[in-house]
């Protein structure tokens, strides 16, 4: 099974959410696991500097 591309606008999400205490620690890091929150730094680290 193939993973879906990261949304880096419902990974900013979940983390607002965490930010207005409407989500627990171990919720916010479970969603930005599955929601690819890995793949998106490694694409900045190896993506051109700014």
């Amino acid at each position: 099974m193939d993973k879906p591309v990261p949304d880096p606008a419902k990974l900013l999400e979940h983390w607002m959410g965490w930010e207005k205490g409407d989500t627990t620690p171990g919720d916010l890091l479970k969603e930005l696991k599955k929601g690819g929150l890995r793949d998106v730094l490694e694409a900045l680290v190896s993506g051109p500097a700014a």
